[in-house]
């Protein structure tokens, strides 16, 4: 008769998980945790702990409210273009043109505003039609353990973009406000930033070494627009910097004038695109842009499904990678089917708009 022995590795010897990779997220209900960077976020009303409660639940087939193109772009424009209006009531007042120092401190504090007029708005929203996938899972808070973070990469991110445009596009004595060549420039800006988006972020999917930089961003599998900025530094680099820098050239390259003004306009509808892509708001809305026809004849039009799927279905190995479009995607054959923002689902008949001011 034979007798098996069962040995137990020693609790030293199993692999512990990082911390850091943990999306547990209590800090909203417990105020003990809280210091000045959990009240900030609270005070500015960004704070989404109360994102997942008395928001709807709906089954996949029920059908989903539209948003279309002309009250997304409305809103964007209202809010790109009111701090060139008050630039231009300076000038006129004083009859000199801001510094750059003092353009850095408007557009910047405007960026800011905006982004946060952004996920307010989206808040509210979302406790009126709930979330994609929200029959199954809440969408996910910011962890204990990176409020900090979060919030820091938020003014950074709102901080450094106007900064970069101001370094290499200001010119003092340029008309104040975006040229004659402004719908061309959004149109082909988030086409051209989302090829040079799309192989950036297929390659860090794909590459060992570029992987380790981008699996953060992907330990959310139901993101929040706060999350939109939970990353690793060398990520947050080439999404602030590199990208915009790269796609900037690509216009300026073509014959495109890109001054100051046309690139602070084109970033807003980029920020308005990044943060719905991490919504998860189960409203059917494509990416707004002046090429919206040309995309919907190809099919190429990006909705919050899409990249919602790039979080809740992908890994290392992912699809879906496109974040202004879906047009690269289309192209080389990594789209992801849809489960919820399908034609029959989409209620045409009772569209609906977006608050100005939420």
């Amino acid at each position: 008769m034979s007798t098996t022995t069962t040995t137990t590795a020693p609790a030293s010897a199993v692999p512990m998980r990082n911390p850091k990779d943990s999306m547990k997220s209590t800090w909203t209900d417990d105020r003990s945790q809280w210091n000045i960077f959990h009240y900030a976020i609270t005070i500015l009303g960004i704070s989404l702990g109360d994102y997942n409660k008395n928001a709807p639940k709906h089954a996949k087939t029920d059908r989903m409210p539209h948003l279309g193109q002309f009250y997304q772009n409305r809103w964007i424009f209202v809010h790109a273009v009111w701090p060139i209006i008050l630039h231009k009531i300076y000038v006129a007042y004083t009859g000199t043109n801001l510094s750059i120092l003092g353009a850095f401190g408007l557009y910047a504090i405007a960026f800011k505003l905006n982004g946060v007029a952004v996920i307010r708005q989206m808040r509210s929203l979302s406790q009126k039609h709930g979330f994609l996938d929200g029959d199954k899972h809440d969408r996910d808070g910011v962890p204990d353990h990176s409020v900090i973070k979060v919030l820091t990469s938020l003014i950074f991110t709102l901080t450094l973009r106007p900064f970069m445009a101001l370094m290499f596009a200001w010119d003092a004595d340029a008309p104040i406000g975006p040229s004659w060549w402004l719908p061309l420039e959004i149109g082909l800006y988030s086409v051209v930033l989302d090829f040079w988006f799309y192989w950036y972020h297929r390659l860090m999917h794909a590459n060992d070494g570029l992987w380790k930089f981008h699996r953060t961003h992907h330990l959310t599998k139901h993101p929040n627009p706060l999350l939109t900025l939970y990353a690793d530094g060398e990520q947050e680099f080439f999404d602030i910097v590199g990208i915009p820098l790269l796609t900037w050239v690509s216009l300026k390259a073509m014959g495109l004038p890109m001054g100051y003004y046309d690139w602070w306009m084109c970033y807003q509808w980029v920020v308005w695109s990044e943060l719905w892509g991490h919504s998860g708001i189960r409203v059917h809305m494509t990416t707004p842009t002046p090429f919206a026809p040309i995309l919907r004849f190809f099919d190429a039009e990006l909705t919050v499904e899409d990249h919602d799927l790039h979080h809740r279905k992908g890994w290392k190995k992912s699809h879906n990678y496109g974040k202004q479009t879906r047009l690269w995607d289309r192209v080389f054959g990594t789209c992801h089917e849809r489960y919820e923002c399908l034609p029959e689902n989409i209620d045409y008949e009772h569209p609906i708009s977006v608050p100005m001011f939420p």
